[in-house]
C-alpha cells in the first residue's frame, strides 16, 4: 500500500510571503535609517569642522593607520579561531578557511543595508567547498552564540563604570543597574541551561501554541528554537573542552577593541587616554554595531555615539567624531578586501541569499 505524504502547500506559501513583506519592511526601514546616518554623518563633519578632523587623521599617518588595520585583522583572526573550534567533529575547517570566510562575512555585513542578514550564510557558503553547507551555518550560529555572551557582559560592565562617573539622575541609575543585573542573570542562566541541557525555551514555544497565543508566529518558530537547542546542547555534548578556549578568545576580540582606540586616542587627543575612557568608547561602539547594524558602515550613528561619550569623558566633541571617522577608514579597507575575496571566489550574492532563505 503507497502512502503519499501531503506537502502544505498554501502554508509554505503563506510563511514565504510573510518573509518577503518582513524583508521589505527591513529595506524600507534600512533605507530610512541610512538617510538618516548620512545627514548625521554631515552634521557632525560639519559641526567639528573637516580641518579639525583632517589635522587629527594627520596625527595618525600612514604607519599608525597600517597598526589600526592589523590589530582589526588580529580581531579578524579572532572570531575566525573561534568559529574553526566551534566546528563538531567529525568535521574540521582550517583557519585559512575560516579567516577569509570571516572577512567576506565582515564585508557584506558592512556594505549593504540588510548585510547582518547574510553575513552568516555568506561565511558558510565561503567554506561549502570544505563542509556541508548545514555545518558551516550550524558553526557559525555555536560561534555567534559565544560572541553575543561575551558582548552581553562586555557591555553590561561599560554601563555599570559609565553610569558611575557621569551625574544621571537617580531613576535613570537604578533603571540601569537592574538591566545590567538581569543581563548577568540571564548569561549566567544561560550557562547552566547548556550545561543541565534544559529545553526550556522549545518547551515554552510549546506551551504557548498550544493555547493559543501567537500560533502564526510559533508554527515555524518553535521548530527553529528546537533545532537551535539542539545545536548548541549538541556541541556542549561532543566539545565541553572547547567552552573555555572559544569564551577566551571573544574576551580577546573585545579587549583589542580597547587596544585600538587607545592607540588611536594617544595619537589625536591632547588629553593622556586611559583604559577607561577606551573602555567606554568601545564598548558604545558595540552597542551602535548591534542596535544600528541595517546602516551600511554604521555612518553618522557611529560619530554620535563616539561624540557622547567624548564629551563626557571631556575628551572633546571633535576627538570622539574623528575616531569615529579613523576606524571607519579601516572597516572601509577590510571590506574592498572582502569584495576582492568574493570575487576570486566567484561567489554569488543570489546564491548566498537563496541559502539564508
Amino acid at each position: 500500500m503507497n502512502h503519499q505524504v501531503k506537502i502544505p502547500t498554501a502554508n509554505v506559501k503563506t510563511q514565504n510571503l510573510r518573509k518577503t513583506k518582513n524583508i521589505k519592511r527591513l529595506k524600507i526601514f534600512g533605507a530610512v535609517l541610512t538617510v538618516l546616518g548620512i545627514a548625521l554623518f554631515a552634521y557632525f563633519v560639519y559641526s567639528v569642522g573637516v580641518r579639525e578632523i583632517f589635522a587629527g587623521i594627520g596625527r595618525i599617518g600612514f604607519g599608525g593607520f597600517a597598526l589600526i588595520i592589523l590589530i582589526y585583522l588580529l580581531r579578524i583572526a579572532c572570531r575566525a579561531t573561534a568559529w574553526r573550534l566551534s566546528v563538531s567533529d567529525p568535521y574540521r575547517l582550517k583557519f585559512s578557511d575560516t579567516l577569509p570566510a570571516v572577512i567576506i562575512g565582515e564585508a557584506l555585513s558592512s556594505l549593504i543595508p540588510l548585510g547582518v542578514l547574510i553575513s552568516g550564510t555568506s561565511k558558510a557558503v565561503a567554506v561549502r567547498n570544505r563542509v556541508p553547507l548545514v555545518v558551516g551555518l550550524s558553526s557559525v550560529a555555536t560561534e555567534n552564540l559565544f560572541y553575543s555572551l561575551v558582548t552581553g557582559l562586555f557591555i553590561a560592565f561599560g554601563a555599570f563604570a559609565f553610569i558611575r562617573n557621569v551625574e544621571l539622575p537617580d531613576a535613570w541609575v537604578l533603571t540601569v543597574d537592574l538591566l545590567i543585573l538581569l543581563v548577568l542573570f540571564l548569561i549566567l542562566f544561560g550557562f547552566v541551561t547548556v550545561i543541565r541541557q534544559w529545553h526550556l525555551l522549545s518547551s515554552l514555544c510549546n506551551w504557548f501554541y498550544n493555547r493559543h497565543f501567537g500560533r502564526r508566529i510559533l508554527e515555524d518558530g518553535r521548530r527553529q528554537v528546537k533545532l537551535f537547542e539542539d545545536l548548541i546542547f549538541g556541541f556542549y555534548r561532543q566539545n565541553p573542552h572547547r567552552f573555555v578556549p572559544v569564551f577566551f578568545i571573544q574576551i580577546v576580540f573585545h579587549a583589542l577593541g580597547i587596544l585600538e582606540v587607545l592607540f588611536i586616542l594617544s595619537r589625536i587627543s591632547d588629553v593622556i587616554p586611559n583604559l577607561y575612557n577606551a573602555y567606554l568608547l568601545e564598548s558604545v561602539s558595540r552597542v551602535i554595531t548591534i542596535v544600528f547594524k541595517l546602516v551600511p558602515f554604521l555612518i553618522g550613528v557611529d560619530e554620535a555615539g563616539a561624540q557622547f561619550v567624548a564629551e563626557s569623558l571631556a575628551l572633546g566633541a571633535g576627538v570622539g567624531v574623528t575616531l569615529a571617522i579613523i576606524r571607519k577608514g579601516r572597516i572601509l579597507f577590510w571590506t574592498a578586501v572582502g569584495m576582492i575575496l568574493i570575487v576570486r571566489r566567484e561567489l554569488s550574492l543570489m546564491e548566498i541569499l537563496r541559502h539564508g532563505e
